[in-house]
């Protein structure tokens, strides 16, 4: 497989006032192949958004690179990369009832990317919009609405048409289940594993549900404020994960499955994650570690392969 995206020690800050920066994404260096979906994991204020914005563009990049396909794309968009860019690279967003303008169609929300991009007649617009309200399972005639009449469920699927009615390559899905009941939750991750067969679509699955995670995924990110701690298969990462917080991030997921209760223990994580504007020295999740050591408090630990797939940056390992 030919790799779609590559970030190397991508680097997003947020400058909040006189010497205060919030450091989001701090580093992140990454592979997402052609038709393969990434899960991205860790507690709120872990950096999954911020980062996932950055790479396709809705935040500038403080340092670091982002390629698409081989070509490096811009640390600053401009409009004519957005046109460039948009039939490429798209973003699937978490709340499905802030993120759809309740003052225009459906038609009008899905169809706007074909209206920027140009190219388009009225008449292909309403074809293609009616096309993709029935591939995400609504009516052709639902386009005449506003978002306000539907429900939950049906406005997430109205905003994957408005991604993909593009075509794109490659989708952000920042949390795009998190505001959804649990019912309806496994029909839109079930709706994106679908498109991604169909479609030979790659996907950054952003969630905070690891058991959703693992079984959309094809491999898995965890990210701790701001840097990676753990990546490695998705199976691979959730039955054997290898960092201490890996391993209480899933213990503090409730897992319906007995046969995983029965090997994992449920063990909260104790404590808060700390500021992203003071960033501690050594291993930012020693504070909170329960296998910490001397050295996690003072040297950054380094990524170390436990195998050629399964990377951990830990110094249990080093």
């Amino acid at each position: 497989m030919n790799v779609i995206i590559k970030t190397e020690e991508l680097k997003k800050y947020f400058e909040i006032g006189k010497n205060k920066t919030v450091h989001a994404c701090d580093g992140i260096s990454m592979e997402i192949m052609e038709n393969e979906i990434v899960g991205l994991v860790g507690e709120s204020g872990s950096g999954k958004s911020t980062f996932g914005k950055a790479v396709v563009g809705l935040h500038d990049k403080t340092s670091g690179e982002v390629w698409y396909k081989g070509e490096k794309t811009p640390a600053h968009f401009k409009p004519a990369d957005y046109k460039k860019y948009s039939s490429e690279m798209q973003m699937i967003f978490q709340d499905p009832y802030s993120s759809l303008n309740p003052r225009m169609t459906v038609l009008e929300i899905i169809g706007e990317g074909l209206h920027l991009q140009g190219g388009f007649s009225a008449k292909d617009i309403k074809e293609r919009v009616a096309e993709w309200l029935r591939r995400v399972g609504l009516q052709p005639d639902h386009m005449s609405r506003y978002c306000h009449e539907f429900s939950g469920g049906q406005r997430q699927r109205i905003g994957i048409a408005r991604a993909l009615v593009l075509e794109p390559k490659f989708v952000v899905c920042d949390e795009p289940i998190s505001a959804l009941d649990v019912s309806v939750q496994a029909q839109v991750v079930n709706l994106l594993g679908e498109f991604r067969d169909t479609l030979g679509l790659s996907l950054l699955f952003i969630a905070h549900d690891l058991s959703m995670v693992r079984y959309v995924s094809d491999r898995i990110v965890v990210m701790y404020l701001g840097a990676m701690a753990e990546i490695g298969l998705a199976d691979e990462v959730f039955f054997h994960p290898k960092h201490p917080y890996t391993k209480l991030l899933i213990g503090s997921n409730p897992e319906a499955d007995p046969e995983f209760e029965r090997k994992h223990k449920h063990i909260p994580i104790k404590g808060e994650i700390p500021s992203p504007i003071n960033i501690p020295p050594g291993c930012r999740f020693a504070g909170r570690c329960p296998e910490v050591m001397e050295q996690c408090h003072t040297v950054t630990p380094k990524t170390v392969m436990t195998n050629e797939r399964h990377g951990v940056v830990c110094h249990l390992f080093s």
